[in-house]
């Protein structure tokens, strides 16, 4: 079962290329929802006003992927596919890969094109630093102090960690599990007597 990922933490430098006098600035941002795409956009507009194409390919997720491409004028599929093409050989997700072109008088043809913004996309991402994380599942646990022992037991020998906590009249605990082993971490805690265990959705925490 795979339970990691590709991805970045942080925005990527500002690469360029060049062709026949065409610009291509190049950058690589993390991102994890559709708004936060649209408000990178619009930051590069800002950045850019003379600019004229600003083309890009983004994944998101990894069980379903989704993913968009948009050749933003240029000819169908000149720019976008090949800026995609390359998230998929870098085998990243949760990334935007933007190619923002000023025209610089030489048309380049859809040949040209697809070079050209597949090369800046690689260069981008050649760039940037990648990393690898794991996909994880979330339990709230929710037990009584006699059982405290035994959980901290389960939770040290599974390298669990622990992402939210509360000690009142019981105890509650929100871990972490690798996707991988949460079937078995599941079934483990579940057996203790008077244990109470549900999964949670990770972006609450």
């Amino acid at each position: 079962m795979k339970d990691s990922y590709k991805t970045i933490l942080f925005a990527s430098e500002e690469t360029l290329f060049k062709e026949k006098g065409s610009k291509f600035f190049g950058y690589a941002f993390p991102v994890s929802n559709e708004d936060e795409i649209k408000s990178i956009l619009a930051h590069l507009r800002k950045q850019h006003p003379n600019a004229g194409h600003f083309c890009y390919a983004w994944q998101l997720g990894f069980d379903p992927i989704r993913f968009r491409v948009n050749d933003d004028g240029e000819p169908n599929n000149s720019a976008g596919l090949p800026i995609y093409g390359q998230l998929q050989s870098f085998e990243v997700t949760n990334i935007m890969v933007v190619s923002v072109r000023y025209f610089g008088g030489v048309k380049l043809g859809v040949g040209g094109l697809i070079k050209a913004y597949k090369h800046s996309a690689h260069i981008t991402l050649n760039g940037a630093h990648i990393v690898e994380k794991t996909i994880d599942v979330m339990y709230r646990l929710s037990f009584g102090y006699d059982l405290m022992n035994k959980v901290m037991q389960i939770i040290k020998v599974k390298n669990l960690k622990i992402v939210h906590q509360k000690l009142e009249i019981n105890c509650l605990l929100t871990i972490k599990v690798r996707k991988k082993e949460a079937n078995s971490v599941f079934t483990l805690l579940n057996s203790l007597y008077r244990m109470e265990i549900e999964k949670v959705e990770s972006n609450r925490f």
